[in-house]
């Protein structure tokens, strides 16, 4: 007979489950809101401030605001993305720690919160220290030019996609940092295999950027998603269903390049644990391995939402428009990196290289050439 729970679990769990539903429910309402508290406290800040330090107060609010979610989001991932793979695998997933297991994610980090930080002797201390930091900083800091809504943005840089497409390099630097401090074999492998597989990808992430940049005219991501203001239909719709498909193959590319930029499956060689142990992040235990897993799904959601404003209108849906429908479609396209993840298996060195190089690059230079001269004949 199977062993039933402590009764103070049990009590634990009723407790906190329906708090963390109700709290996932309040910050969708809250997201559903956003651009109404943000008028109000925009409004009570240049009431109650000079001018230039209500702007200073609304980005130090829009900073913490910003940091605050994409910090809650990874609790959330990683739980729905242990139930997607449960369920693509014929099984439950997490069900013991709350109401369906929403409560695994707390105790994992709680767990994690109090393991032993060790870093290995030889170790470089310094760069071993900083590698999860530069981790976690390419990620975050790249919400900065993400906007949510209309004006609900941190900085609308005239260079928002150039922005992106160089911060997320310091993820990787980080990533082979952290092989290269830690004093092992697997991790400077992982380490190593991380740096040619940025090298290697940022190529075609930029082209395809260039594809959208060229229809818009612009590197901001507000103007991006002002020149889709029409939904799924009429003249300013969706790049996705522009340009004859060719804007299709460019968004499966920069979904590719997406997954590859993340180290997901089918491209998640820099730790294969099939090969690698753990890969760069081998030496790493507590919350410094718990900053590289931030960092991944800070990633995933950066490269969801990227691909959701550059192809599919941002914020701007087919019958209504707002933060929510953004959250909406970046979250769909998680879910799809999630599902081909627990499907596909991981590629080779040389295939993952091969695919790139021999494939994606070129695709993606006859896409810019097709659709430069479709827009100089349109115009």
């Amino acid at each position: 007979m199977a062993m039933k729970r402590p009764d103070l679990e049990a009590k634990i769990s009723n407790f906190l489950s329906p708090l963390v539903i109700a709290g996932a429910g309040g910050f969708l309402v809250v997201i559903a809101l956003l651009p109404r508290i943000a008028e109000l406290i925009r409004t009570q800040l240049h009431s109650a401030l000079p001018p230039t330090w209500a702007s200073v107060a609304g980005i130090a609010l829009g900073v913490g605001a910003t940091v605050f979610l994409i910090a809650q989001l990874p609790i959330f991932l990683i739980w729905f993305e242990r139930k997607v793979a449960a369920h693509v695998q014929d099984r439950l997933g997490p069900m013991r720690v709350g109401w369906h297991g929403v409560l695994q994610s707390f105790a994992d980090g709680i767990k994690l919160l109090f393991k032993e930080d060790i870093i290995p002797e030889g170790a470089d201390r310094m760069l071993f220290r900083i590698a999860p930091v530069l981790v976690i900083m390419g990620a975050f800091a790249a919400f900065a030019v993400v906007p949510w809504g209309p004006g609900l943005i941190i900085s609308d840089l005239n260079i928002g996609l150039l922005y992106i497409v160089a911060i997320t390099s310091l993820g990787s630097i980080g990533i082979l940092m952290a092989g290269w401090a830690s004093n092992n074999k697997y991790s400077l492998y992982g380490g190593m295999r991380s740096a040619a597989q940025l090298v290697a990808y940022e190529i075609p992430t930029a082209l395809v950027v260039l594809v959208v940049v060229i229809q818009v005219g612009s590197l901001s991501l507000q103007d991006v998603i002002a020149a889709q203001s029409g939904g799924l239909f009429g003249e300013n719709r969706w790049f996705l269903t522009r340009m004859y498909g060719l804007n299709l193959i460019a968004f499966v590319i920069f979904f590719i390049c997406g997954l590859a930029e993340t180290n997901r499956n089918p491209f998640d060689i820099p730790e294969a644990e099939s090969e690698l142990v753990a890969g760069f992040h081998t030496e790493y235990s507590g919350m410094r391995f718990a900053f590289f897993f931030l960092a991944e799904y800070g990633a995933m959601w950066l490269v969801a939402g990227v691909a959701a404003i550059l192809f599919l209108g941002g914020w701007v849906g087919p019958y209504f428009s707002g933060p929510l429908v953004f959250f909406f479609k970046t979250l769909f396209l998680v879910f799809i990196q999630m599902w081909l993840r627990w499907t596909l298996p991981r590629l080779r060195v040389d295939q993952l290289l091969a695919l790139c190089w021999k494939y994606l690059i070129p695709i993606t230079l006859a896409l810019l050439v097709a659709v430069a001269g479709l827009s100089v004949s349109a115009s």
